[in-house]
């Protein structure tokens, strides 16, 4: 059976990827770790631990001790926070990703690392943006994430480290409280229209961005950890895309459901400025050719989950104060 480590457990992709693999494969083959203690985060399925990747030793014992075969590295500074302390982002997105690469040399296993639709800049065509293209990012976290698809291709072609990946668009759940991106105003919409009718978007109504509902992003990794190698061209910066929207466009999404939800907009100027060099489109025919990428949830599939779901979160919360 697949044992597996996760890096950076607590967060929004790592929440629901823990669970998802304890189901499949077994909670004692899962290892859940962030630099958090677990009582603050972990749900109670299967190990967790504290780790601090920017320890190298801690980092090599952790691998030694509960020998994975796959490890998810996930713990990273996102886009809007990434500016607010630039050096703090750089350190903790390349020096963790150093201290991984550095065990998988030494102790062999397949290595998921996400890059992002933040990897591009403005210099990059938003719509289709090919898998190929120049990659001149204008925040801290867009060029973390460009050094970390070179460091992963070095690894790769000099130590033969397995190492994979996809850029992820915006990613839309409800299991977990959005971390500091620029896309967080697709996940905030929706509590706020729950608990109050209305919403103040820190972007503003016609700023189009590539986006994807969680489980898709979680399966993508997934089928792309389990693809054979030899398939795999582009093999660490893999374009995946879902559904394209503007704010305004997802508030009329939502109104289908709610008639009576409102919103406003009151655009940051920081994160509208990092929106504005995204993406609006990724061209994900590369994944699709070589491992059969495909997404499942559109717009209107998307708002019905997430309404739904945090509707039963809030429910829960509300039991257990």
């Amino acid at each position: 059976m697949t044992r597996v480590l996760l890096t950076g457990a607590a967060g929004q992709i790592g929440t629901e990827l823990a669970s998802a693999l304890a189901a499949d494969l077994g909670p004692q083959n899962v290892l859940a770790t962030d630099v958090r203690d677990p009582g603050e985060w972990h749900r109670g399925q299967g190990p967790a631990a504290v780790l601090d990747c920017l320890d190298p030793a801690a980092v090599e014992r952790t691998v030694a001790q509960f020998r994975p075969d796959h490890v998810y590295h996930l713990a990273a500074i996102l886009s809007a926070t990434g500016e607010k302390r630039p050096r703090r982002a750089w350190d903790l997105n390349v020096g963790s990703l150093i201290n991984i690469l550095e065990v998988a040399r030494t102790h062999p296993c397949r290595l998921f690392v996400p890059s992002s639709i933040a990897a591009f800049g403005p210099g990059a065509p938003r719509s289709p943006t090919p898998q190929r293209t120049v990659q001149r990012p204008n925040t801290m976290y867009g060029i973390t994430k460009v050094a970390g698809e070179l460091l992963c291709d070095y690894y790769h072609s000099r130590f033969d480290v397995d190492v994979r990946g996809v850029r992820f668009p915006g990613l839309i759940s409800y299991t977990a409280p959005p971390g500091g991106g620029t896309t967080d105003y697709a996940v905030e919409i929706f509590h706020a229209a729950l608990a109050d009718g209305h919403y103040k978007c820190f972007l503003g109504p016609d700023t189009r961005l590539d986006m994807m509902y969680l489980a898709d992003g979680i399966r993508a990794a997934r089928e792309l950890m389990e693809a054979p190698g030899e398939d795999l061209e582009d093999r660490n910066a893999y374009n995946i895309t879902a559904m394209q929207f503007t704010p305004a466009e997802l508030a009329d999404a939502i109104r289908k459901l709610m008639p009576d939800f409102t919103i406003e907009y009151d655009p940051d100027p920081v994160r509208q400025a990092i929106a504005d060099s995204w993406p609006e489109r990724l061209d994900d025919s590369a994944a699709r050719a070589q491992w059969g990428w495909e997404p499942r949830y559109t717009l209107e599939r998307t708002v019905a989950v997430m309404l739904e779901g945090v509707a039963r979160k809030r429910s829960q919360d509300d039991e257990t104060v």
